[in-house]
C-alpha cells in the first residue's frame, strides 16, 4: 500500500502524504501551491471559473481533459498532470495561443473568469485539430459564465487561436517526457493517505476495492465527485473515509457486442456518449445537455446510477432500455434490472459493501422506437425538472411491448406500469395514446418544489408520451427546439 499521491503538477513531480482526504484541487492549488489564477466562482461545478486540464495516458499517449478543480479531490490526480493557466505561457513569458487569442479578440474584460475560459479552450485544441464548427465550441464553452463580454469576443477567440497553431507549444514539446514520467508514475499498488482517522484510498484493481469496501463499508465511494464534491463545498460534510475508484482499470472498460453494451461503474459520460448515442440517438443528445464538458469528463453513469437520485437524468433512460445492474460485495455478484435498485428515497437495493460494477444496456431490438426527453429550466448544464424515457416496440401498427420510465416524478426514478399496460397489445394511434396519457395519475402523485408545480409536471410528463407518438408516426413534426445556443457568434 502506497503512501503518498503522486503527480507532475505542469513537468514538476508531486508526492503529498498527510493530505486531508476531501481536499479539493482548487484549495490545494490556491493554498498550498500558491496557484491563484484558478479562480473560485461558484464552488459547485457551475461557473467554470476553477477550470484545469488533467491529463492522462490513453493509448500510449495523453489525454488532455478539462475538469472542474472547485470539486475534484486532490487524491483523484494520483498517476496524472496537472496543468493550469499558469503552465500555458512560454518559458520566455510569451503568451500561449489561446490567450493571444483571447486578447487579439478582447475576449476578457474584467478578467475573473478569463482562467477558467482559456483552460476549457485549451482542451479543446488538445482534441480537436482543426477550427471546430460553431455547435462544438459552444459545447466546449458550455460550463464556463461570463457577465462581461457577451460571449461573442470568446467564440470568436475560440475561432482565431486556430491560426495561431495552438498545439506548437512548450507542452507539446514535453510530452514524450511527460509520457514517460506518467508511465514511472502507475503502478498496482493501493494509496492510502489522511488525517487522523480519516483516510482516501485508491485502489487499483477491482479486487483491492472489494477488499476495501468490505473492511471499510462506511467508507464514501466516489468516482468524479461531481456529487460529493457537493456534499464538502455546500453543505460542509467530512466523509471519515473516500474510496475513489477512478484507478481501477477493470470499471472503465466500455465493451459492445452485437446484443449489449456493457458499462463500467468507471466510465465517465464522456467515454460512454458516442456508443450509447450509436444504439439510442435521444440518449446521446441528453448526455450532451445534463452537463458541461468538465462535468462529462469526470462524472459518471454508473456514480449517477449508485447515487440514487429520483432527479438524474440516467437511470430513467437505462430503465426504458431494460438495464442490468451488476452488483458486487467481496467475491459475489449478483444481478438485478435498474428499476429494481431504487427502493425509496435516498434508499437503494445495496448491501454495506457491496458496489456497481457494471451496467449492461441492451441494443434496441427491431421495431423499437426509442424517445428521451429532458424538461428544465435552462437548456444545457441544468437539473431536470422532468426527464421521460419511452422504448416503444411496434409490430404490424400496434404496440407489441412498451417500456416507460420517469425521473423526477416520485421519490424514486420509475417506471409507468399503468401506461405500459393500456398501451400493450393496442394500435398506435392517438386515440390510444390520449387514453393512455389518462392513466398516469395512476402511476405518479408528483410533488412540487422551486423547479416545478405538481400540475406542471403531471401534464408535461403526459404530453411527452403524446410528443413521443407524434415523432414515431410524423416525422416532419417540429417538435425538437433547435439553435438553441448558448453563444451567438456575431
Amino acid at each position: 500500500m502506497r503512501q503518498e499521491i503522486r503527480f507532475l503538477l505542469g513537468s514538476e513531480p508531486r508526492a503529498l502524504r498527510d493530505v486531508d482526504p476531501t481536499m479539493t484541487v482548487l484549495d490545494y492549488l490556491r493554498g498550498v501551491e500558491g496557484l491563484v489564477g484558478t479562480k473560485e466562482g461558484c464552488n459547485e461545478g457551475d461557473c467554470g471559473a476553477c477550470t484545469v486540464v488533467r491529463v492522462r495516458l490513453a493509448g500510449g499517449g495523453l489525454r488532455y481533459e478539462a475538469v472542474n478543480a472547485c470539486i475534484q479531490f486532490v487524491g483523484t490526480l494520483d498517476g496524472c498532470q496537472l496543468l493550469t493557466v499558469e503552465h500555458l505561457a512560454g518559458d520566455d513569458g510569451a503568451l500561449h495561443p489561446v490567450q493571444q487569442a483571447m486578447v487579439d479578440c478582447y475576449a476578457s474584460q474584467c478578467g475573473f473568469c478569463t482562467p477558467g475560459f482559456v483552460m476549457s479552450l485549451f482542451a479543446l485544441t488538445r482534441n480537436t485539430d482543426r477550427t471546430p464548427e460553431n455547435a462544438a465550441i459552444d459545447d466546449a464553452l458550455a460550463g464556463n459564465l461570463c457577465r462581461c463580454t457577451g460571449y461573442a469576443p470568446i467564440a470568436r477567440a475560440a475561432r482565431r487561436m486556430y491560426d495561431l497553431n495552438p498545439r506548437a507549444d512548450g507542452i507539446t514539446a514535453r510530452q514524450a517526457v511527460t509520457v514517460v514520467a506518467l508511465r514511472a508514475l502507475a503502478d498496482r499498488q493501493t494509496v492510502c493517505v489522511g488525517q487522523g482517522e480519516r483516510r482516501f484510498y485508491a485502489p487499483a484493481t477491482v479486487h483491492a476495492l472489494a477488499d476495501l469496501l468490505l473492511a471499510h463499508p462506511e467508507a464514501t465511494t466516489v468516482t468524479g465527485s461531481t456529487d460529493v464534491g457537493l456534499w464538502v463545498t455546500k453543505q460542509m460534510r467530512r466523509p471519515a473515509s473516500v474510496v475513489y475508484v477512478g484507478r481501477v482499470a477493470e470499471l472503465a472498460r466500455l465493451e459492445e457486442s452485437a446484443a449489449t453494451i456493457e458499462i463500467g461503474a468507471a466510465v465517465t459520460y464522456t467515454d460512454a456518449a458516442a456508443t450509447l448515442a450509436r444504439h439510442y440517438p435521444d440518449m446521446g443528445e441528453v448526455i450532451r445537455r445534463l452537463g458541461s464538458v468538465p462535468i462529462r469528463n469526470a462524472g459518471t453513469i454508473g456514480g449517477n446510477v449508485a447515487n440514487g437520485s429520483p432527479i438524474g437524468d440516467m437511470p430513467p433512460m437505462l430503465i426504458a432500455a431494460g438495464a442490468i445492474l451488476q452488483l458486487r460485495r467481496g467475491g459475489e455478484r449478483r444481478t438485478l434490472p435498474v428499476e429494481d435498485f431504487f427502493l425509496a428515497y435516498g434508499k437503494q437495493d445495496r448491501q454495506p459493501g457491496e458496489f456497481v460494477e457494471k451496467i449492461s444496456v441492451p441494443v434496441p431490438a427491431p421495431g423499437t422506437r426509442f424517445r428521451a426527453y429532458k424538461i428544465s429550466k435552462r437548456f444545457d448544464q441544468d437539473i431536470s425538472a422532468v426527464l421521460g424515457a419511452f422504448a416503444v416496440r411496434l409490430e404490424d401498427g400496434a404496440v407489441a411491448s412498451a417500456r416507460i420510465a420517469y425521473g423526477g416524478m416520485a421519490a424514486t426514478p420509475k417506471r409507468a406500469r399503468a401506461v405500459e399496460e393500456r398501451l400493450t397489445g393496442t394500435p398506435w394511434t392517438e386515440a390510444t395514446v390520449r387514453a393512455a396519457m389518462a392513466d398516469l395519475p395512476s402511476d405518479f402523485q408528483p410533488l412540487t418544489d422551486w423547479r416545478a408545480s405538481a400540475d406542471y409536471r403531471m401534464r408535461v410528463a403526459q404530453n411527452l408520451l403524446l410528443r413521443m407518438y407524434i415523432e414515431t408516426t410524423d416525422p416532419n413534426a417540429e417538435t425538437r427546439l433547435v439553435g438553441n445556443r448558448a453563444f451567438t457568434h456575431a
